[in-house]
């Protein structure tokens, strides 16, 4: 179906930009685009009617599985595509599993939505420099963010683009070879809100959280995306981490490019073991002498990309408990969190301080762990040798050579202890 030229502006004007955030300046241009485009369709009248068959068949996106979607490549896009979308007068929005996302024009032609300031040297830019960018500010950033600087970089024969100021929240830095005007480097971050994330993330969160045995109800309150290509690396990676929360919880979610690989959260009451949770509160007994302390707060968090998974009690007077289960193997920390200030009129005085916890006796320090420990782990540390950090003043280690079992140790200047960890931290 053709448009008269007056039936393009209302037709744009309805949507997607009715409701849409674009300032007025790109709508114009993407305006600007529309109509060159629909000049190149009407140019091509004259091809072969194998041609125009083509042309006249609707135009039906379709959408695969998110997590089967293939990255477009960034390379010369056929211009020939664009045409035949806004020649068929369709402005038509990809849904991606249930949400509405992109307008067709920008998914096919990715630089109608490049926006650039005045007084740029634009020239450096080749289409492909330019498709490159816009895509990959789209695709893996989720927006397409002002160029503020293009700059050619002889010496390394790179062209660099920049966004907005290092100061921003959303900032991207994009380095292209300059001669096929493929991407070298890539830096990007921003932060938006909730309602701006992808629905293939939001729809995963109840179930990430139910699967460490957090509340599946907290509510997603900040996204940050980062954006990282470094030289030698093929394609842009991002990572998205969202936080969580309601009135009594806490939780965070990351994913590198559309995988959860980092999943926190409080736990829910039924999800604490009570037997774990008194050997907890039995641990805490043993370093500070209180028993039966009130549980604050239980969270567990699980990252895959370090291979750590790790459960955290908090009890009342600021006492914590962390046990982890890693690559590594186990690790069990027991610690005080309290803060007792020190008040030093001078360098030299925090100088001398640093030498006496450094200086510390052994047998001192002996005298107030072991009986932790035994408490703890039903071991005692006669055969662990103490090593002392000079770069760590109030901390040592106590390792058993024979078989590399670790305990580091934390003090204040008196040698009570502060914080024991057994293992992997």
């Amino acid at each position: 179906m053709r448009h008269k030229d007056e039936q393009w502006e209302k037709e744009i004007r309805k949507g997607p930009f009715a409701s849409s955030p674009f300032t007025e300046d790109h709508k114009r241009k993407v305006l600007q685009q529309v109509e060159w485009m629909k000049k190149s369709e009407e140019g091509s009248k004259g091809d072969k009617p194998e041609s125009r068959s083509r042309l006249s068949r609707p135009f039906r996106p379709q959408v695969k599985n998110a997590s089967h979607k293939r990255r477009p490549r960034r390379g010369p896009l056929v211009a020939g595509t664009g045409a035949l979308v806004i020649a068929a007068g369709l402005f038509l929005w990809i849904w991606d599993d249930g949400q509405l996302v992109k307008p067709v024009i920008e998914q096919v032609y990715p630089t109608a939505a490049l926006q650039l300031s005045d007084g740029l040297n634009t020239n450096l830019l080749t289409d492909i420099m330019k498709r490159n960018v816009a895509t990959t500010m789209r695709d893996d950033l989720g927006k397409q963010l002002k160029i503020t600087k293009v700059e050619d970089l002889p010496v390394s024969g790179r062209i660099y683009v920049e966004t907005g100021n290092e100061s921003e929240k959303e900032y991207a830095q994009i380095w292209l070879d300059a001669t096929t005007g493929n991407l070298r480097e890539v830096q990007m971050r921003r932060e938006m809100q909730p309602s701006e994330l992808e629905h293939r993330y939001l729809r995963q969160v109840p179930s990430l959280l139910q699967s460490i045995g957090s509340t599946p109800t907290l509510k997603p309150v900040s996204v940050q995306r980062y954006v990282s290509m470094k030289q030698g690396e093929s394609e842009p990676i991002s990572h998205t981490t969202l936080a969580l929360e309601n009135e009594t919880g806490y939780g965070e979610i990351v994913w590198k490019q559309d995988e959860a690989v980092s999943i926190s959260g409080d736990l829910s009451p039924d999800q604490v073991s009570q037997a774990v949770l008194a050997d907890a509160r039995n641990a805490i007994e043993a370093l500070s002498g209180k028993a039966n302390l009130d549980l604050v707060r239980a969270s567990r968090s699980k990252d895959d990309e370090l291979g750590k998974d790790t459960v955290f009690f908090s009890f009342k007077d600021n006492y914590f408990v962390q046990m982890t289960e890693g690559k590594e193997g186990l690790g069990y920390t027991v610690g005080d969190a309290n803060h007792y200030e020190q008040d030093f009129a001078d360098w030299e005085e925090i100088e001398a301080y640093y030498q006496e916890l450094y200086n510390i006796q052994e047998s001192l320090l002996r005298g107030e762990v072991e009986p932790i420990i035994k408490k703890i782990f039903k071991m005692d540390l006669q055969a662990y040798k103490l090593h002392r950090n000079p770069d760590h003043p109030g901390m040592v280690t106590f390792e058993l050579e024979s078989s590399k079992d670790v305990f580091q140790v934390e003090y204040r200047e008196d040698g009570r202890i502060k914080m024991i960890t057994r293992g992997e931290l």
